[in-house]
């Protein structure tokens, strides 16, 4: 006859169980958020990018120069210098990848921009890449590495036109460096969030089918906490009431990841009287320049040589 377990063993294997999964809640599920390094993380976390040819494959005189940078906290970051192909530059761009991404992101990016006369640097951002760091801080401390980055252009490579195109959580840290440091010209920001923890309870919802406000809140609040930074200063809607300069805001009407509702309070929050939204419609997260096409990069060609009249 087999004996039942006893109630005494049940409650000890039910308190090991609760035990168990709050230090999985508390210490792991967090790192899931902000920590880039991780290994495991990384086998979780893996994001594609979608691959557009922009330009001609024999298109080869591009000048490129590595740049080393070191941040406010000393962090060192990796960026990649491509010149205009043409004699005067008409402006320079910033370039900032998604999480999860790097800096080779934007390599036929940054020829397409040369050949149309504009100089580019595509920044690996903290914990991305070539740049050091374990971290993200969704633009807490980001933006301060652009203005790092800025400082080095202006004094070392004497370049002073300097406008920012930033995709997803590119596109955050651009909008908090543009609220941040007026120095930045112009900005274009494609398929962004709002705030932080809006889009951690949003990932929470799309990756488990449910979201819980209070609970996902407190996946965020222990992120930043381990990553060091504020999650109530990692808000890029609260910088769009600084934004004074051009901007053009871009964003995918059937993006699932991040939904053009945020794209659309980012804007109205923005106090620049030279602004546009551009819908791309069908376009998803991941997917916008693919979609937008020719048409597209003619229109952000038109946006970026209106900002030298």
């Amino acid at each position: 006859m087999i004996k039942k377990p006893k109630t005494k063993t049940i409650k000890r294997l039910a308190l090991t169980v609760l035990v168990f999964g709050f230090l999985i809640l508390h210490f792991f599920v967090p790192r899931l958020i902000t920590e880039i390094r991780n290994p495991i993380v990384g086998l979780i976390k893996r994001n594609k990018p979608v691959k557009v040819e922009l330009v001609a494959d024999n298109y080869s005189e591009i000048i490129r120069k590595d740049l080393d940078i070191t941040s406010f906290d000393n962090i060192k970051l990796s960026a990649l210098l491509t010149y205009a192909a043409k004699d005067s530059a008409k402006g320079t761009l910033i370039l900032l990848h998604g999480i999860r991404s790097s800096k080779d992101h934007f390599l036929e990016l940054s020829t397409f921009l040369s050949k149309n006369g504009y100089n580019s640097v595509a920044l690996d951002l903290r914990a991305h890449g070539e740049s050091e760091g374990q971290f993200c801080t969704f633009g807490v401390k980001e933006k301060k590495d652009v203005k790092a980055l800025m400082d080095y252009l202006i004094k070392n490579e004497d370049i002073e036109d300097i406008g920012i195109w930033g995709q997803s959580l590119g596109g955050a840290v651009a909008l908090q460096a543009l609220g941040y440091d007026n120095r930045i010209k112009f900005g274009i920001i494609e398929s962004t969030f709002t705030d932080y923890k809006t889009i951690v309870n949003d990932y929470f919802h799309l990756n488990t089918g449910f979201s819980f406000a209070p609970f996902s809140n407190y996946l965020a609040n222990r992120a930043a906490s381990i990553a060091g930074f504020d999650p109530n200063d990692a808000k890029p809607i609260k910088y769009c009431s600084n934004i004074t300069q051009p901007i053009l805001i871009v964003h995918g009407n059937k993006d699932d990841r991040i939904n053009i509702k945020y794209g659309k309070q980012n804007f109205s929050k923005i106090k620049s009287s030279d602004k546009i939204f551009k819908e791309i419609e069908s376009a998803n997260h991941l997917n916008v320049w693919k979609i937008g096409g020719d048409n597209y990069f003619n229109e952000v060609i038109q946006f970026l040589d209106n900002q030298n009249h």
